[in-house]
């Protein structure tokens, strides 16, 4: 980016940025941060050459590729402190597959130089892969203001693994961690206490944004620091990271008092009962919502684990405050007049099992759609669940409810930054690098073509893929070809990093072409056959409708038998290879399918 000559300006007091924003201060190992904030030089657009000496080293190990599995790690010399630990939800192509998390494998041998995880907010794919992860990186600290903290120590309980080192911290809170200092300042997503990340280096600032937006009129929240962010700008940034989930989108995000001012339009003169999916962590909307509900005399209903166990969080936390009556549970909604309930629920998404869905499809013990009914989407759709929210929608119309949903009226606000937004955020910060994080790589291109309109050079914005190391030093940095291991850890059940690639590899054969196992009895010195084979299919044809085919299959598996090499014929590891080739060549010429071939041979 080309600037004008700098302005001199004091530098920041030893040990800490000069500031009103007083907190607490957690110490780790090591000594106070040696470095201070550099202030911004005239960028270049030449490749700078690396210099000699220590630098500053920033791994993104998930959200460089995927709009989940967020996790950065900030290196330097023997000091390492990581930034949020999320999961990643699986793809169609991941059958079986719960989550993804990020992958830790270059910690190993570096456990005793992590300082502490820092977390920006309590979604999960922020915190979602801290059982699994943690506790096998050392059990460092981990950092989080009290509703995130909160939201991790309640989904521990579900796990049984070590006991977590769970700080609770403020916004106004410094940590030392070894040659680091670690600070906040307040952002604006849809859940409390969101926070953007500050580390002060020895080489110089860098700052995390977190998933944020700004909002003029949040939901029982205050609006993003500007005064503590543009202070951050005056003294200098060094390299910026910013969220890109809503890159691509033009003009300013959506205020929540819109979304409010929607709801309560609805609410009011709904003449029967309102049925509203949404986020399970979509905290802000929950307490308008409750809120809404209230003033107007309705009962509102909670359904869905994660949204209860939310909900009881923010009570407790003080973020949602209501009437003890005005809460009553779904089967309780039969008592009272259609036109004084609220349902809030999870589903929104389409997921099967969620509580939308189930209410769709007369599954729920308590709550059916009804004509009357007023059925609320108050979400968008995340990105390859559109079949999936479509049929649901599509089985509440056939019910013959009335549908809403964020492309008819503004029932939704996302929580991340827009193209204008994104201006205004590196107007404040004014960063010499800027580096494109949280989504998929064309939405890091967009992030990145913002900061180009605003005058950085492409050799200052940082595009890279995860796992891609960045260097930094006094003034400078780049991007380098190294990379550490990113592939994907899956957590399938109670097994973490069980499941590989060849594992779905299969699991996405046999739903695409099925399975056929061939049973077969030989002689154990010998290798004669005994009986006749035994052919079982599932999910390849049905064998009652193709008796041909199986009795050809059968006649091959003999000839194969009995034909084999007599040197050979007592290895079953040879039946079984001749068997899978031999029979998986016979059925791709008659069906041209291929099923897994599954040889089983019992010696006798």
């Amino acid at each position: 980016m080309v600037t004008k000559k700098p302005t001199p300006r004091r530098s920041a007091p030893k040990g800490g940025v000069k500031s009103k924003h007083k907190g607490r201060v957690f110490r780790a190992k090591k000594g106070p941060s040696k470095g201070r904030p550099q202030s911004r030089q005239r960028s270049r657009t030449q490749t700078i050459k690396a210099p000699n000496g220590d630098k500053l080293r920033i791994i993104v190990l998930g959200g460089l590729e995927e709009v989940g599995r967020n996790c950065t790690l900030i290196e330097y010399k023997n000091d390492i402190v990581i930034i949020d630990m999320g999961l990643e939800f699986p793809e169609e192509n991941m059958p079986g597959v719960d989550y993804i998390i990020p992958n830790m494998s270059y910690l190993k041998g570096k456990e005793k130089n992590i300082r502490g995880v820092i977390i920006t907010h309590g979604h999960y794919d922020h915190i979602g892969a801290i059982p699994h992860t943690v506790p096998n990186i050392g059990n460092p600290p981990i950092y989080a203001l009290p509703v995130s903290a909160a939201i991790i120590k309640r989904r521990q309980e579900d796990f049984h693994t070590k006991k977590l080192n769970l700080k609770v911290t403020k916004a106004d809170d410094v940590l030392k961690l070894g040659s680091f200092k670690v600070s906040f300042f307040h952002i604006n997503h849809n859940i409390p206490d969101s926070v953007g990340i500050v580390v002060d280096t020895p080489v110089g600032r860098v700052c995390h944004t977190g998933d944020w937006k700004f909002d003029f009129h949040p939901t029982g929240m205050d609006h993003a620091d500007f005064q503590k962010i543009a202070l951050l700008g005056k003294e200098g940034v060094l390299c910026l990271m910013g969220d890109s989930t809503n890159a691509n989108r033009p003009g300013h995000q959506v205020s929540e008092k819109v979304i409010g001012d929607e709801l309560e339009g609805i609410l009011s003169k709904a003449k029967g009962r309102v049925i509203i999916g949404t986020f399970a962590s979509l905290l802000g909307r929950v307490k308008q919502l409750i809120e809404i509900s209230e003033r107007l005399g309705k009962k509102v209903a909670i359904d869905g684990y994660s949204m209860r166990t939310n909900v009881e969080i923010a009570k407790e936390m003080g973020f949602i405050k209501c009437k003890q009556s005005t809460l009553i549970k779904p089967e309780q909604m039969s008592g009272y007049d259609d036109s004084k309930c609220v349902m809030i629920c999870t589903g929104a998404q389409g997921e099967k099992r969620a509580a939308l869905n189930r209410i769709a499809n007369g599954e729920h013990r308590s709550v059916k759609i009804q004509k009357t009914d007023t059925v609320v989407f108050s979400s968008s759709v995340i990105p390859g669940n559109e079949a999936a929210v479509q049929r649901l929608m599509d089985t509440v119309y056939r019910k013959g409810a009335k549908v809403i949903h964020y492309q008819m009226m503004d029932v939704h606000a996302g929580g991340h930054a827009k193209k204008e937004d994104i201006k205004l955020m590196l107007a404040l910060f004014k960063p010499k690098y800027y580096m494109p994080i949280e989504g998929n790589h064309f939405l890091l291109r967009e992030n990145a073509s913002v900061a180009h309109s605003m005058g950085w050079d492409e050799s200052n914005v940082f595009v890279g893929d995860n796992g891609q190391v960045m260097e930094f030093w006094k003034g400078g940095g780049r991007m380098t070809n190294e990379k550490v291991p990113t592939e994907y850890v899956f957590v399938d059940g109670l097994g973490v990093g069980d499941v590989s690639q060849v594992v779905l590899r299969d699991r996405t054969h046999l739903a695409e072409e099925g399975m056929v196992v061939v049973i077969v009895k030989i002689e154990k010195k010998t290798g004669k056959l005994y009986g006749s084979p035994d052919i079982v299919s599932r999910g390849f044809v049905m064998m009652k409708d193709n008796q041909k085919l199986i009795k050809d299959t059968r006649d091959l598996i003999k000839k194969v038998t009995v034909d084999t090499d007599k040197k050979s014929a007592a290895d079953p590891k040879y039946i079984r290879d001749q068997i899978r080739d031999k029979v998986g060549k016979l059925l791709f010429k008659r069906t041209e399918r291929r099923p897994m071939i599954l040889p089983v041979i019992i010696e006798v």
